[in-house]
């Protein structure tokens, strides 16, 4: 009998203002919610600056590697807009101006669709385009690759026509253990061994400390609704047995 289905899908965050840290990336964990709700695993992250080499070999690993893999960043008029470049060099194909898209930028621009706004307007061979409904031009897909914008908003919007389009899998549950009041020392040995019981699920801890309190959040997390429920019971249960009280279910953020 076969398991649940698995689809894994990566990230590969494209820009020098990402890692100089003038920008704050919150794409990875959009998606990461995204695709979760779809049933798709987000098993890696990357985060590359605008060195054509640097983004085909990373583009190159993460394909090969997994089911999906969506960029963000760098498909803009400039001259350090280089993902499509990079995109069509890893597939080994050319690029070329889509008419769709240049039909809507000069319905836009008009006489200002100029050099650097055609840019925009590139798509490789054999791609095929992904909805823009925020502004601006389309993103693009080849292959396993979705090619998005670097803009929150206006990534957010294209993934809407990413969701339709992916291969889904079942879908991961997670359901929240909380203890207050004790360190994760003493709550190592029982989360281990239940862990170890479960090799399927995920379990982790996250600590916290708030106004004084301290304690942390058990998190676990798997496909199963009936092993899911009955860990958590067998967790509370290995918690008491070594004498760590108050262990309870919450409702997880």
């Amino acid at each position: 009998m076969s398991g649940p289905t698995v689809v894994t899908a990566a990230v590969l965050i494209i820009g020098d203002e990402i890692l100089s840290g003038r920008t704050q990336d919150t794409n990875m964990r959009d998606i990461a919610k995204y695709l979760g709700v779809h049933g798709v695993d987000l098993c890696e992250a990357r985060t590359v600056p605008d060195i054509m080499e640097d983004i085909i070999a990373a583009l190159n690993a993460l394909r090969e590697r997994y089911d999906y893999v969506i960029t963000t960043g760098g498909i803009g008029p400039t001259h350090d807009d280089i993902t499509a470049d990079a995109v069509a060099a890893a597939f080994g194909v050319e690029l070329e101006e889509h008419p769709d898209i240049l039909a809507m930028m000069t319905a836009r621009w008009g006489p200002e669709l100029n050099v650097a706004r055609r840019r925009m307007a590139r798509v490789p061979v054999g791609g095929n385009l992904v909805k823009n409904p925020v502004q601006g031009p389309p993103g693009f897909t080849i292959g396993n690759v979705f090619v998005l914008a670097g803009v929150p908003v206006i990534m957010r919007g294209m993934l809407e026509d990413v969701g339709p389009r992916l291969r889904t899998g079942a879908v991961v549950l997670s359901r929240t253990v909380r203890v207050e009041g004790t360190g994760e020392g003493a709550i190592a040995a029982p989360l281990e061994a239940v862990a170890k019981a479960h090799p399927t699920m995920s379990l982790g801890s996250y600590p916290f400390f708030t106004e004084g309190l301290y304690g942390s959040n058990l998190v676990l997390r798997g496909r199963d609704a009936e092993e899911l429920a009955g860990t958590v019971s067998e967790l509370i249960e290995a918690l008491t047995q070594a004498g760590i009280p108050g262990a309870k279910e919450v409702v997880a953020a």
